[in-house]
């Protein structure tokens, strides 16, 4: 959602700034979702007793 409001500024400002904050969260969203992919699943506190 946020990268949608980031362009629709850029498009009605023209604003690079804008345009180069849209290409940062789309960085650390693609960052962020790699980060999660490759995560190890949660260890549950039931595996820890025996």
């Amino acid at each position: 959602m946020r990268d949608k409001l980031s362009w629709n500024v850029f498009r009605q400002t023209g604003s690079v700034e804008t345009y180069l904050l849209m290409k940062e969260l789309e960085s650390q969203d693609q960052h962020s979702q790699e980060q999660f992919a490759s995560s190890p699943e949660p260890i549950s506190t039931d595996d820890l007793n025996p």
